[in-house]
């Protein structure tokens, strides 16, 4: 569905000295400008363009080689369409009661831009209510807190951080308390601002904090997800802490997950939540989750997008290592969420927290609608025993032969990130670590 301009949010733009967007690039990094109030507002009413290096830069801000078709150095960097979408104004109080919007991007001809995170998902979502259905998520993300800042991490070449705590105690009120300025402006500032949060604590290491941002439906909350990882980033900037959703930070600690709980909606109506079945697990839960296990070797590259996505899914720390599923446990991929039938939901615990949000969440749900389109069944997906991949090289070669991943994601899509995966395997095939010259300078 598509947004007209309020005229009271024109007017409020027209009269603010000055405003931001955001979008994400392929990799889940906030891009935007500030523009003046005036320019702000006519980008919202008549749409405006943007460097299409907006995808040609890499995490790093490298500029892809010819390696990459869409915005690499081959390219002419020519301009790409944007659109801001009013339904996502807010204020920011952390800046000043700033007006911000959340963009996507267009073809020259108008069309959605296909490795657009946020079209992707809202072609996904179209779907979906194709179908008749309404698609509900919640976002929870886990991430580090270091008392650093952007200097000082380099400063000490990355090396013997600084964390916010110093122990680990999960669900802890005296170690949040140690973060209480930060923690207490994340409570006053995101809800205004339309990010409301639910819950934070500690988790599984120092400086570790988890927050589960309230469930909305499924664009809502990746917006949210995305404005909470920017959002969290400049209010610690303030407090003198550096935020990282490294999906595994160092080897000392548990890696960040970002878990998705999800429902399905028709007329009011939890079509997850059947009374009458054992768990209350529908059928449409369990076609669901069939589709989502049968498609995670296929998309694994868009859950666990980096090189060091794969250190978070080893054994032993509660994060998923094989296509799995189960009734409230959080050992397995796929968790099912027992309650009522307001409360009845899937966690998908796959995705890390340095995934992109959009991304993440339109696999998954294109994953679950594919399983109730061809009624897939659990057990039999289970059966299979599908391996997931162990690196991301394997993740990004099973999803360049995957016809699934370019039917459940878009040809576009697919071709353009696998692209930049390769680009991100070759960078670090060039790169020596520290574990290399420890284990083998002395003696090889």
């Amino acid at each position: 569905m598509e947004h007209a301009a309020c005229p009271s949010l024109e007017q409020a733009l027209r009269a603010a000295t000055h405003a931001r967007f955001f979008t994400t690039d392929i990799d889940g990094v906030c891009r935007g400008k500030t523009h003046a109030g005036e320019k702000m507002a006519e980008l919202l009413t008549g749409g405006g363009t943007i460097a299409s290096a907006a995808f040609g830069w890499d995490i790093a801000d490298d500029l892809y080689t010819h390696t990459v078709a869409f915005a690499g150095l081959g390219t002419a960097l020519g301009e790409i369409g944007l659109r801001l979408d009013p339904a996502t104004a807010r204020q920011l109080p952390w800046d000043e009661g700033r007006w911000a919007l959340i963009g996507e991007h267009l073809l020259p001809d108008g069309s959605p831009l296909p490795m657009c995170p946020r079209q992707v998902l809202k072609r996904v979502l179209a779907q979906a209510a194709d179908m008749g259905l309404d698609v509900q998520v919640g976002v929870e993300l886990e991430w580090f807190v270091l008392r650093e800042d952007e200097r000082s991490i380099r400063a000490k070449g990355f090396r013997q951080l600084d964390t916010a705590t110093a122990s680990i105690t999960n669900y802890s009120p005296f170690r949040v308390d140690a973060v209480a300025g930060f923690v207490n402006d994340l409570f006053r500032w995101l809800p205004p601002a339309g990010i409301p949060i639910e819950t934070l604590h500690t988790e599984a290491g120092p400086g570790n904090l988890e927050v589960a941002l309230r469930y909305g439906p499924a664009l809502d909350s990746a917006d949210r997800a995305v404005l909470f990882k920017q959002a969290v980033r400049e209010i610690g900037r303030r407090h003198g802490l550096l935020s990282t959703f490294m999906a595994k930070w160092s080897p000392a600690y548990a890696g960040c997950g970002q878990h998705l709980h999800q429902s399905l909606w028709r007329d009011g109506r939890n079509l997850f939540h059947d009374a009458r079945a054992p768990h209350g697990l529908s059928d449409t839960l369990r076609h669901y989750i069939a589709g989502q296990m049968h498609a995670l070797p296929h998309l694994f590259a868009v859950y666990a997008p980096f090189i060091n996505s794969y250190k978070r899914l080893v054994d032993g720390m509660l994060a998923p290592v094989r296509a799995s599923w189960g009734i409230d446990s959080r050992h397995v991929a796929c968790r099912v969420v027992p309650g009522s039938a307001r409360s009845q939901r899937l966690e998908t615990r796959v995705p890390g927290a340095d995934a992109n949000p959009y991304l993440a969440i339109a696999a998954a749900i294109a994953s679950g609608l594919h399983g109730i389109r061809h009624r897939l069944d659990p057990e039999a997906v289970s059966a299979n025993g599908a391996a997931l991949p162990q690196t991301l090289e394997q993740a990004t070669t099973t999803m360049a032969e995957s016809a699934l991943a370019r039917e459940l994601l878009g040809e576009g899509f697919v071709e353009h990130f696998v692209q930049t995966r390769q680009w991100e395997i070759s960078r670090f095939r060039l790169a020596v670590t520290d574990w290399e010259l420890a284990r083998y300078m002395e003696l090889v």
